[in-house]
């Protein structure tokens, strides 16, 4: 049961891990992937130089040993040169040299092989002329490498180096034949490897250190720059971010303004065409009338035979014409607009203030910037419609009490601000509403609309009405 749990339960330490790692931000995701890069990397650079230098440290001692006895054993025996044997007196200047000579502190144990295994000579007599299976390290040096290595003694021949207890070098060294330089016989001898031992750990350790303190500097540096670039693009996605939803929210906003411009335009049409149909109305029922009555009283005239009779009837049709005309004069009076393309914004306010108190004989107050204005045309003749509308909505609700027209701009917002007051008694709540037509506050409402602008009452029983139109000049 505790074996099933503990499988059961393996898996699930293991998992957390890998579902963890997208959330993982890209300085920490490249530390692991570094962290592991580098050790592994660590690990084949060292193992490698290591290798390198045990091999390049064992040879160079293997050969320059190698060089140092062979100038010993070699000329003692060229004996084999013609035979497969060692005299006499060769084995025992051998048995001499290798046991008085200069060579006896560094070598353990000697032996002379011929190229098909067969021992020519030992310091172990007793191996003489035994032949065993030649190994790869005895066929190398047969044509002519020096082979070393550290031996693990493990071969028949080898009891009784294994003896010793000691690190043994094993040097496989070829013995040529001084004139032609070929090989007659092979040296293998063991030298005290515990010197060269000590020297390969101090040498291995070394480069084990050098190789884990550049990997470390390499992963340190490179780890440094990438948080940095991490960090960098961390703040780059925050600021993209709140970058995004201000242009989401700027999006939003214009989506809104849009459908805002053409609900207006929409609403501009159809006052347009309710305009005309009141136009058609006015002029069907007042100067079409008149006009209609004056031809019916023109038909009656042939069969009135009195003069006095028919000059009045012609001064009765002279009226009724001259009425018609008054009320066309009227209605276009209010139909047709200034030019106000050459106008400035305060030359329109100006102009609308002094044809109001011309029509209605009462005081209009302008508070209006010195300030050339730059405006569209369109938002001329909405300035125009507007001041117009406002003061005649004075002059009939207020009766022209207290009017005054202000017009203020600001430079930074670029906003411009047109106030129409009076000082009446206010209008109700439901003004638009009783608008049935749409002519006046509605349609009023819906042109400033139409141009991006913005229409606000403020009406007060007390302190009489104000209509304020806002917009933005330049931008239109």
């Amino acid at each position: 049961m505790t074996n099933a749990s503990a499988l059961s339960a393996a898996p699930e330490n293991k998992w957390p891990s890998l579902v963890r790692w997208p959330r993982l931000s890209l300085a920490q995701k490249f530390i692991v992937m570094c962290a592991v890069v580098v050790t592994i990397g660590m690990l084949t650079i060292g193992a490698w130089v290591a290798r390198q230098i045990e091999s390049g440290v064992t040879q160079n001692a293997a050969t320059t040993t190698a060089l140092y006895v062979d100038g010993i054993i070699s000329p003692l025996t060229q004996d084999l040169r013609d035979s497969d044997q060692l005299s006499l007196r060769s084995v025992f200047a051998l048995d001499k040299a290798i046991a008085e000579g200069p060579i006896s502190k560094r070598l353990l144990t000697v032996k002379i092989w011929n190229a098909d295994g067969t021992i020519a000579y030992s310091t172990d007599h007793a191996l003489i002329g035994n032949r065993f299976d030649v190994t790869e390290e005895l066929e190398r040096a047969a044509n002519g490498e020096v082979v070393a290595g550290f031996d693990d003694l493990g071969d028949e021949e080898d009891a009784e180096e294994r003896k010793s207890g000691l690190p043994l070098l094993e040097i496989y060294s070829p013995i040529r034949e001084p004139v032609s330089g070929n090989v007659i016989a092979i040296a293998e001898f063991y030298e005290n490897g515990m010197a060269l031992q000590n020297t390969l750990a101090t040498a291995r350790q070394q480069s084990w250190l050098i190789v884990a303190a550049v990997m470390s500097a390499i992963a340190g540096l490179l780890m440094t720059i990438v948080y940095s670039g991490s960090k960098t693009i961390e703040r780059q996605g925050v600021a993209l971010e709140a970058r995004l939803g201000e242009v989401t929210e700027a999006s939003e906003q214009n989506q809104r303004l849009r459908s805002r411009v053409q609900r207006a335009s929409e609403k501009v049409t159809e006052l347009n065409e309710r305009y005309l149909r009141n136009v058609s109305s006015e002029l069907h029922d007042g100067p079409a009338q008149l006009l209609g009555l004056a031809s019916l009283r023109l038909g009656g005239i042939v069969r009135i035979e009195s003069i006095d009779q028919r000059k009045e009837e012609v001064g009765f049709i002279k009226k009724v014409l001259d009425d018609a005309m008054e009320e066309i004069r009227n209605l276009c009076r209010g139909l047709t607009l200034p030019e106000v393309v050459d106008l400035t914004i305060q030359d329109v306010i100006e102009r609308v203030a002094n044809i109001h108190m011309e029509r209605t004989g009462t005081a209009v107050e302008t508070e209006v910037t010195q300030e050339l204005l730059p405006a569209s045309h369109s938002i001329k003749i909405c300035t125009y419609r507007f001041v117009q509308e406002a003061l005649n909505n004075s002059w009939q609700h207020a009766s022209g009490i207290g009017q005054s027209v202000s017009c203020e701009y600001d430079n930074d917002s670029h906003m411009l601000e047109i106030s129409v007051s009076d000082e009446g008694t206010g209008i109700s709540d439901n003004a638009f509403e009783d608008d049935k037509r749409g002519l006046g506050l509605g349609g009023l409402r819906e042109r400033i609309n139409s141009i991006g602008g913005h229409l606000s009452i403020a009406s007060h029983a007390d302190r009489g009405t104000k209509l304020t139109m806002t917009v933005r000049l330049g931008e239109i």
